[in-house]
């Protein structure tokens, strides 16, 4: 199944389920860069209305070499700021947060949002 991508500049976004994937294209070593861009993006093209209940959210920096000199904890606080009032209201609802850099095959950084499933006791 391919969910349509939206959005054809540097960032881009679609919904698989109950996940929302955003991808930014490039990267740079300042972290206050991403919330405008992505706040740009999340106010002209996202259609959907945020909601309430705890969330995920995994953030993953991909970078080709070395990577780049930024903290991950900028990085992450710009990109929750940024889609924060778009896909859940307050950045207090992310119960958890998973921040990873990797070597991947083109630089880029992807954000997966979801609704948090509730503990099972299974895990």
């Amino acid at each position: 199944m391919t969910a349509g991508w939206i959005g054809t500049g540097k960032v881009r976004a679609r919904e698989t389920g109950a996940a929302v994937e955003l991808t930014i294209d490039g990267l740079t070593t300042q972290a206050k860069y991403y919330k405008p861009l992505v706040y740009e993006f999340m106010r002209k093209e996202w259609t959907s209305r945020p909601s309430y209940g705890d969330y995920t959210v995994e953030i993953l920096m991909e970078h080709i070499g070395d990577p780049p000199w930024m903290d991950l904890d900028n990085l992450a606080k710009a990109l929750l700021d940024a889609i924060k009032g778009y896909l859940f209201h307050d950045d207090a609802q992310v119960a958890r947060l998973l921040v990873e850099r990797r070597e991947g095959e083109r630089e880029r950084i992807t954000i997966r949002v979801f609704p948090r499933q509730p503990s099972g006791g299974a895990g």
